[in-house]
């Protein structure tokens, strides 16, 4: 089971690309628990689960070395969302973007 953590400002438009990204990993037979959380709730999430990997939604991706300082030694990759994608919803490419990181880490 991959845990995939969208982050964005409200947790709203990045909701249906998570829907886009489900699809996508149940037809490629992917086991995969993919939420999206506004970043204010991201400290209490990461108590709650194991995160494989932090996307961040373009809207913050300004905070992303906030986010990589903060999960450094944790082993959890962070990255922003390919903007073109994320415009897209093409669940499928950012699910791509996700395992990656999660092979690399």
């Amino acid at each position: 089971m991959k845990t995939i953590m969208l982050v964005c400002s409200a947790g709203m438009s990045t909701s249906l690309l998570v829907s886009k990204m489900q699809k996508a990993a149940e037809a490629q037979n992917i086991e995969a628990d993919i939420f999206a959380v506004p970043q204010s709730e991201v400290d209490s999430m990461l108590g709650k689960k194991n995160i494989d990997v932090l996307l961040l939604g373009p809207q913050v991706r300004y905070m992303q070395a906030q986010f990589e300082k903060k999960l450094q030694g944790k082993n959890i990759p962070v990255d922003s969302i390919n903007m073109q994608h994320y415009g897209l919803m093409n669940g499928e490419r950012v699910l791509e973007q996700a395992l990656k990181l999660i092979d690399t880490k």
